[in-house]
């Protein structure tokens, strides 16, 4: 993807922002990082400055580097170009679902290991001098922890949305087995949770950083839809809810996925491993790690593919971990004993989140049936019970949508709204057909181009659309999204969750008319959650 285009000659000029210099050579600003001299460009009509592909971390591909924590880049001589978008991470298919519309870009970037980069947008001057320290979003891409890229998504976009109030990044980190693979020997020669280290490692960048770009490090907000939103949950319950320093002070969850997440040496995560040492032939090894560094990355690729295309419908195989460290406990454990970081929280659920995760082509399994398929260790009165919560809530398809979409990203969400009690707000999206992934287009608007699976018809008002989008920029400016970037948005009141499970809907009536007001949080649905809350000990979350 080419975000800036037709850019004019300018002169040399210079200009410093605090502590940071920013020089212009001909037309474009280069910033000094210290480790490494990164020139961007600036587009012209808009005046928002970008630089694409800035190296956060040492390339993971060698050695110790492969499958460990993130090291520091290493300095580079002369000005790097920051003008193209940078190789993506290796990806893999999420069990046998084909749907899956991010897997096939426009946008062609090779994948690589060496894949550690994000990418700036900042609202600046003619010449690309900062406007000055604004907050800042980083946005980290969704994708089931095992597709996605940095490339899909244009951070013009966030700070257009923000009446140019921000500073906009999006981060790349290592997925699949590149950066999900546990068990007892990672633990012991490895680093669990890698592709998660890799965002903290890009949070610290940005903490260090981002004044530079003009973004200021004390009000930056983490963003995420699916997986991404599924990776700011993980920081906020990171290091015990004691990240220091504070990284960030707002978190946004769009579409909060969470899968199972096992003990690293759970049965489950072994046999992974296992299946992992064996498809890269290091069966055989006195020292499996060490085979898996010096085995050739098409091979690890190969394996990445084939374990996760393997798993059931709709899942992942190589996910998040409780590593004992990074990720003290079960994610909903840490959320109860309110060990967090952050100080508001902003959610959106979409109304039919687990309908692309279900096989809807073949004889759909009662809900019984199904929730013995999606958690294995549930025995019979968990299964039983299961079909006993979702046995009014119309055909078995509709009920095991149901049962996926709420265990896996609804549920979660008011769990962790709960642990922001009095600071966090609550939406949801339900414009026909209110499925996973179908808001994306609303806050990027430009995916349509980038991704043109993604370029479905939507709710092309300009009201409701200023008025979703820009929910999540007003939140990161002023952490209430009642502080509007523009006044004349049509979003009412909006109180936080915990007054009354009020919620925002964002909605359209059947005369294409805005449907945005407070609706109350349904309470068979709260209840559904206080079951799948209780056997979080079996689910794995």
């Amino acid at each position: 993807m080419l975000l800036l285009r037709n850019l004019l000659p300018r002169t040399v000029v210079y200009a410093l922002l605090g502590a940071a210099r920013v020089v212009h050579a001909g037309s474009t600003p280069i910033i000094d990082l210290s480790y490494a001299r990164y020139q961007g460009e600036v587009d012209a009509a808009t005046n928002i400055t970008t630089f694409l592909g800035i190296r956060y971390a040492a390339a993971p591909t060698a050695g110790q580097l492969r499958f460990g924590a993130p090291q520091p880049p290493q300095n580079v001589p002369g000005v790097q170009q920051a003008t193209a978008q940078p190789d993506q991470c290796f990806q893999a298919p999420m069990g046998t679902n084909s749907t899956n519309p991010l897997e096939n870009r426009a946008v062609v970037v090779d994948s690589s290991e060496d894949c550690l980069f994000l990418s700036v947008s900042y609202p600046s001057d003619p010449a690309g001098v900062p406007a000055g320290l604004l907050p800042t979003i980083v946005y980290i891409h969704g994708g089931e922890y095992i597709i996605g890229a940095s490339s899909q998504f244009r951070g013009s976009d966030i700070v257009n949305e923000s009446n140019k109030g921000v500073v906009a990044v999006i981060i790349q980190y290592r997925l699949g087995l590149f950066g999900f693979l546990a068990g007892a020997a990672m633990k012991k020669k490895g680093a669990l949770n890698a592709g998660l280290r890799d965002q903290e490692f890009a949070l610290r960048w940005v903490n260090q950083h981002i004044s530079k770009f003009g973004g200021d490090p004390s009000k930056v907000t983490i963003w995420g839809e699916s997986a991404g939103a599924g990776s700011v949950l993980q920081h906020v319950v990171a290091n015990g809810g004691r990240t220091t320093p504070q990284l960030f002070r707002g978190a946004i969850t769009s579409s909060l996925f969470v899968p199972s997440q096992y003990n690293y040496d759970d049965r489950i995560p072994e046999l992974v491993y296992s299946e992992v040492v064996a498809q890269s032939n290091c069966t055989g090894a006195a020292d499996s790690i060490a085979c898996l560094r010096a085995a050739d990355v098409d091979a690890l690729e190969n394996a990445n593919v084939n374990i996760n295309g393997d798993a059931f419908f709709g899942t992942v195989a190589l996910v998040p971990v409780v590593d004992g460290q990074f990720i003290a406990q079960r994610p909903t454990l840490s959320l109860a004993q309110g060990k967090i970081n952050g100080k508001a929280l902003l959610s959106v659920t979409n109304a039919f989140e687990g309908t692309i995760f279900v096989n809807s082509t073949e004889a759909t399994a009662n809900a019984t049936r199904y929730a013995l398929d999606l958690y294995p260790k549930f025995g019979p009165a968990q299964a039983d019970r299961v079909g006993a919560l979702y046995a009014g809530l119309g055909t078995q398809l509709f009920q095991t949508n149901a049962v996926y979409g709420e265990s896996v990203l609804i549920c979660p969400t008011y769990f962790l709204l709960r642990a922001f009690s009095g600071r966090g707000f609550k939406g949801e999206f339900a414009v026909p057909a209110g499925l996973h992934g179908r808001d994306l287009p609303y806050y990027f608007p430009s995916i349509g181009i980038d991704v043109p699976e993604l370029d479905f018809p939507i709710f092309n008002n300009t009201d409701f659309v200023n008025a979703f989008a820009q929910s999540f920029t007003s939140f990161a400016i002023s952490l209430d999204p009642n502080i509007k970037v523009d006044p004349t948005n049509i979003t009412p009141k909006w109180r936080t969750w915990s007054v009354g499970n009020t919620e925002m809907l964002f909605n359209k009536t059947d005369a294409d008319v805005p449907d945005v007001r407070p609706i109350q949080t349904d309470d068979a649905l709260l209840q559904r959650c206080e079951f799948w809350n209780s056997v979080g000990g079996l689910t794995g979350q």
